[in-house]
């Protein structure tokens, strides 16, 4: 009786896998954002202008120093309740 033949191994198949693109629902930046990257790029702005650190950090919180053409608004009508805490009143 002949012996029967080993089969060969079948190199296994490689999977491909495919990269998702993550995305965003909406490109558009809340206020908070855009005030948060406009302070950023004050502070570079003053540091190449040659300001020390100190004195960048002081004209950044310093809201008087800011440009004409920002428009920061605060927020009215706030109800301040929602913050407090009741358990913080004692």
């Amino acid at each position: 009786m002949p012996t029967p033949r080993k089969r060969k191994a079948t190199p296994k198949k490689k999977i491909k896998t495919v990269k998702r693109v993550r995305t965003v629902k909406t490109f558009e930046h809340t206020k908070l954002e855009v005030y948060a990257i406009w302070l950023n790029e004050y502070y570079k702005s003053l540091k190449d202008a040659g300001f020390p650190e100190d004195i960048c950090l002081s004209l950044i919180m310093d809201k008087s120093s800011y440009p004409a053409w920002v428009n920061f608004e605060i927020p009215k009508n706030v109800d301040a309740s929602k913050f407090i805490d009741e358990e913080d009143e004692d």
